[in-house]
């Protein structure tokens, strides 16, 4: 986890100066404060990586000499391909779309970012064979 924690602190360190350089020329507040919350999240978690890095140990992918077969093989279950991120993506648009417009817009987004929701949670339930 060395890698991914100096990777976040690199950029801490970058967003300093950014946040440095930006309030010298432009003088604005906005930009300057969303500059330094993005390089103190950033410092976060690096901090958080490296932290927690020294005490789970090496990993496989912080060696050089690491074969491919010490990595853990249990990932998790990806699906492949799933039409449900569309409906999800369009229903959430319908309420942020309701909110300028109108009430009933809202709600029928609602309806739908449920149902949109629960499809994509029970993608792959099949459950028990009764058959």
């Amino acid at each position: 986890m060395k890698i991914e924690g100096w990777l976040f602190a690199g950029g801490a360190f970058v967003f300093a100066i950014l946040t440095a350089a930006y309030w010298f020329t432009a003088h604005e507040i906005i930009g300057t404060v969303c500059l330094a919350l993005t390089g103190g999240l950033a410092f976060l978690t690096g901090f958080y990586v490296l932290f927690t890095g020294k005490r789970v140990g090496e990993r496989p992918e912080d060696r050089e000499d690491a074969d491919i077969s010490e990595a853990d093989v249990d990932y998790g279950f990806f699906s492949p391909h799933s039409w449900w991120p569309l409906p999800l993506g369009a229903s959430a648009a319908m309420v942020v779309t309701g909110l300028i417009f109108a009430p009933w817009i809202v709600a029928l987004g609602i309806v739908f970012l449920f149902i949109s929701i629960f499809g994509f949670t029970f993608e792959y339930y099949r459950g028990t064979d009764l058959g």
